[in-house]
């Protein structure tokens, strides 16, 4: 159970809200409404012909599509088919991909022996054997040397001259501070005196100089902009502005509203046309039906089917009955004709080479007493 109180609902009214106002619908002129009609009544006289033809154009183009181009479409595919990609399978996959593995294998196997296994050996047999001997006889005439010269002559000769550089080093750090200290009373000091008590000034007074022909000649030159502006306001853009406002615009919104109508009874009149030419091509349809296809189809129904259903009933089942009877005699005359014929055979052949032996199993023993004939049938 909720116990939880729900708050009181609120009975005030509220104010409401005002719809959006749709803007009204601009009105068309004398201009839109003059020219909209003859324009419609034009286009409907010029598209009307075109929508019939293009309706019975699209019209044949289904027909030609399903009982002509479909089947042959369907008929060229089916053979190409056959001609083409079968035979062509068929030598892919039981003559050309067999040649190619087998090929394959046959250069892989050549170039196994011509080039991997040979240079495999080289490398195994040959180099590698030589560059050990080669590093060791390295190592013997040139590494061990080489440490040995490095660690009891370059070393110590290397720690000598270190000590000699260093005592020079000092020498030449003394000689150094006291070169600074002349260059520095020589040349530094007296430049800077003279950058501080004379470039200085007489730079300053040289940028006030140019700051005052700088201000004179923007004067100048705002001047000359502004008179230069102010006439190439009245003499290009004033006119250009005036003929744009007061002659292309209005011409151009007089186009646009033409070229508007027209699209419009364009579009109204193609619609106009599909509405006729559905009706026109309706009748057209209903007519053909009533025409031909109504009384083939009676001729069908009420004619062809009794007169072939009776010719099937009376005249092809009676026909297909005897036709199979008198095969069923046929057969069963020419299999007694080659029974006897077996057996005449059968007959002859046991009248010239006698009757066939009886074949005893190997684990029976034929009742009665041997005699020697058995035993050595039997051995």
């Amino acid at each position: 159970m909720d116990l939880e109180k729900r708050p009181a609902a609120d009975l005030r009214k509220r104010p409401a809200t005002p719809a959006p106002e749709r803007p009204a619908a601009q009105a068309d002129g004398c201009l839109v409404v003059a020219i909209r009609l003859p324009v419609r009544i034009l286009a409907l006289i010029f598209v009307v012909p075109v929508r019939l033809l293009w309706d019975a154009l699209v019209a044949v183009g289904r027909v030609l599509r399903d009982t002509v181009l479909r089947p042959v479409g369907r008929a060229l595919a089916w053979l190409g088919h056959t001609l083409v990609v079968v035979p062509l399978s068929a030598l892919w996959r039981y003559v050309l991909a067999p040649v190619g593995r087998a090929l394959a294998l046959a250069l892989a196997f050549a170039g196994k022996c011509l080039f991997v296994w040979p240079w495999v050996a080289l490398w195994r047999y040959v180099a590698v054997p030589v560059a050990l001997g080669v590093g060791w006889l390295l190592r013997m005439l040139v590494v061990v040397p080489a440490v040995w010269l490095y660690a009891y002559v370059l070393t110590p000769l290397g720690h000598g001259l270190a000590w000699l550089a260093r005592m020079l080093g000092a020498g030449a750090a003394g000689l150094g501070r006291g070169v600074r200290w002349a260059l520095r009373m020589l040349f530094v000091v007296p430049a800077v005196a003279l950058y501080t008590w004379v470039l200085a000034p007489v730079g300053r007074a040289v940028a006030w100089v140019a700051r005052g022909v700088a201000a004179g000649v923007v004067w100048l030159l705002r001047g000359v902009v502004l008179v230069v502006g102010t006439l190439l306001r009245w003499i290009l853009v004033v006119p250009a502005v005036a003929l744009w406002r007061w002659v292309l615009a209005p011409i151009g919104r007089g186009v646009a509203v033409v070229a508007r109508e027209i699209g419009a009874a364009l579009r109204h009149a193609w619609r106009v046309a599909g509405y006729v030419s559905r009706a026109v091509w309706r009748c057209v349809g209903r007519l053909l039906r009533w025409i031909f296809v109504d009384p083939a189809r009676w001729v069908y129904r009420s004619v062809l089917t009794p007169v072939g259903h009776a010719v099937r009933d009376h005249v092809w089942r009676p026909a297909a009955d005897a036709a199979r009877a008198v095969g069923r005699g046929t057969r069963q005359a020419v299999a007694a004709a080659w029974q006897s014929v077996r057996q005449a055979r059968a007959d002859v052949r046991r009248a010239l080479f006698g009757a066939p032996r009886e074949r005893v199993p190997a684990g029976e023993v034929p009742q009665g007493r041997r005699g020697p004939e058995d035993a050595k049938r039997v051995l």
